[in-house]
């Protein structure tokens, strides 16, 4: 590299529970190599009085200091929309914010999850079947991979959550978008996971902090794909019984990185490397 910008930079990930979050590296490593000097903190809301209520004061704070931005995770992209000025177009449609951009005294919430879980998807589970697509959880991340799914084309997707009527709100909301017979919301896990060519998990069951697995392993079939947005650990449970069982499987590191590319693009300017950052990631 011929040059190296020496301003130090600042950015950050507010959310609860992410003290153990691979976004640190992701984003000095990437920003190191592109020549330029970042340092990016974590926010956990576990750690911080006020937990989620310390939201926008966190947000306040950061912006006073000159941050670029920050990423906003669980349980904060749909209440973080209530303290920003300018929505992208997708966000709109979404509902979920996991980039925030600060910029010429204004606050810009970005969505770079449903285009990263997209870029992941078609990398790792191009040509799979998908007439029929079950999604548990329909909280922010659900927002976004549902959004994914159906833009890249799927038949029908079905949303199941443990908060009925979230799911519900979710499905009416992009059938506005995408008509009425491309998402509905179900009550009955049983009967969707039985019509279901493919299953993504949303929820936060399967991190270390949540063990376990969102649906009954038992129901699946080697002839259904299955894919995990959590990436720590890689291998939640749900996708080792899966692959035990012979079922294509994508895990949540893709995902994470793309997202992650996208959002160091939207703070710096500069094109990321994400073939590097899944290198490093993977290492």
């Amino acid at each position: 590299m011929d040059f190296v910008d020496t301003e130090m930079r600042r950015a950050g990930l507010i959310g609860a529970g992410i003290l153990a979050s691979r976004s640190p590296s992701m984003h000095m490593n990437e920003a190191k190599a592109l020549g330029l000097q970042l340092n990016y903190e974590l926010f956990d809301l576990d750690q911080i009085a006020g937990g989620l209520q310390s939201l926008r004061r966190i947000l306040d704070d950061v912006e006073r200091d000159g941050y670029l931005g920050v990423n906003i995770t669980h349980p904060c992209k749909q209440i973080v929309i209530d303290f920003l000025d300018v929505l992208a177009a997708d966000v709109a449609v979404i509902g979920a914010v996991n980039t925030v951009v600060f910029k010429g005294g204004k606050r810009y919430g970005h969505n770079t999850d449903w285009s990263g879980f997209a870029t992941s998807f078609d990398r790792s589970l191009h040509g799979v079947a998908m007439n029929n697509v079950l999604q548990v959880g329909a909280g922010g991340a659900g927002a976004a991979t549902s959004y994914a799914l159906l833009k890249m084309g799927a038949g029908q997707v079905v949303l199941y959550d443990i908060d009925k009527s979230r799911a519900e709100l979710l499905a009416q909301k992009y059938a506005v978008h995408f008509g009425r017979n491309r998402i509905t919301a179900t009550a009955d896990l049983a009967e969707a996971m039985a019509a279901a060519d493919g299953i993504v998990n949303t929820t936060p069951v399967g991190m270390t902090k949540y063990p376990g697995t969102p649906v009954p392993v038992a129901a699946l079939r080697q002839t259904q794909w299955v894919a995990d947005i959590v990436y720590f650990p890689l291998e939640t449970e749900l996708l080792r019984e899966a692959r035990a069982l012979g079922c294509k499987t994508l895990d949540g590191g893709g995902m994470a990185v793309f997202q992650a590319a996208e959002a160091l693009r939207l703070f710096t300017g500069r094109a990321p490397d994400a073939d590097r950052m899944l290198r490093a990631f993977a290492a």
